[in-house]
């Protein structure tokens, strides 16, 4: 049998068709364009996943189910959108008009952070364990909880918002409207505002670095790989941030750790690309502070493997 997972962002709908193994024969994507209403958006979904079944030679009726992952809160029990900030979803019914369209076979949807952290729980690091975490350090901070094979979302389908527990009481203003959100510090853009505010302090008071080169001066060209890139040039200032930034990361890992203790955490994003730059000093932090740290069996904590498939994955699993 075969799986059809669907990922859905603001940009673009990324379809795929995943075989029993988890594996992706054949994808494509479509431009989202949100602007045109949320039945055209499933009716695209439809037509790209009829397109890659037919140059597969993949019949419908050899399809076992679709998944979608989506943006927003995700009522998974009745296959509804409750809402999306960027797609115009709104108590939206689309597991049943996908299914409609799809010659009535089964359709499920969920949030696209838990179901990247499913894919990851079923065909990529942290396969075969019972209890996983995983978060994705991009714009945002986003989580997943997957609990012997089943996501974890609480009772109204909005838990696992990692990045938005406080690890910084009265800090930096987060996009939720809290101050001090992990995701304020510890996602690209919690990066790159650290670096700004660091190489501006710098500037002001005269301390030499690589870095002022990098950006021509202006500090509104830090971007999230500054840092690291003049770290590893002998930079004491790119240094200095990274530590920052790493401890931030620690911090909100290890209250994961301490409240779920996971076989394994998994982390995704482009700031993963820093290999053991990010890894070594970061498991280092987050061992000397976890609760568990003294004779019992340690959480591993992993790069995901899956990157930008996660999604496809995912909701081709959702089924399963």
């Amino acid at each position: 049998m075969y799986y059809i997972g669907v990922d859905l962002g603001g940009t673009n709908i990324a379809v795929g068709i995943v075989d029993e193994d988890c594996k992706i024969v054949k994808k494509g994507s479509v431009p989202t364009k949100p602007e045109r209403g949320a039945d055209a958006i499933v009716a695209d979904m439809a037509s790209l996943a009829k397109k890659l079944l037919a140059e597969v030679g993949v019949d419908i009726k050899d399809v076992a189910s679709v998944g979608v992952a989506t943006p927003g809160t995700a009522d998974t029990d009745r296959g509804v959108v409750v809402y999306a900030n960027n797609i115009p979803f709104s108590d939206y019914p689309l597991a049943s008009k996908l299914s409609s369209l799809l010659g009535g076979i089964p359709a499920y949807i969920e949030n696209d952070a838990n179901a990247a952290a499913k894919a990851e729980a079923f065909a990529g690091v942290a396969k075969g364990a019972p209890y996983s975490v995983m978060i994705t350090l991009g714009t945002g901070l986003g989580g997943g909880i997957v609990i012997n094979g089943k996501v974890y979302s609480g009772f109204n389908y909005a838990g696992a918002e990692l990045g938005h527990i406080v690890i910084e009481k009265d800090g930096r203003q987060c996009s939720c409207g809290r101050r001090g959100c992990w995701e304020a510090y510890s996602s690209a853009t919690g990066l790159v505002n650290i670096t700004k505010d660091r190489v501006a302090e710098a500037m002001a008071a005269g301390r030499k670095s690589s870095i002022y080169e990098k950006i021509d001066g202006d500090v509104s060209n830090c971007g999230a790989r500054t840092a690291f890139s003049a770290m590893k040039e002998g930079d004491a200032l790119g240094a200095e941030i990274v530590d920052e930034y790493i401890s931030y990361l620690a911090c909100g890992i290890v209250n994961v750790i301490n409240i779920f203790q996971p076989n394994v955490l998994s982390i995704g994003g482009g700031i993963c690309g820093e290999g053991e730059y990010l890894t070594k000093p970061l498991i280092k932090k987050v061992f000397d502070e976890t609760y568990s740290r003294e004779g019992t069996p340690r959480t591993e904590i992993k790069i995901a493997s899956l990157g930008n498939d996660a999604g496809i994955i995912g909701a081709a699993v959702l089924g399963r």
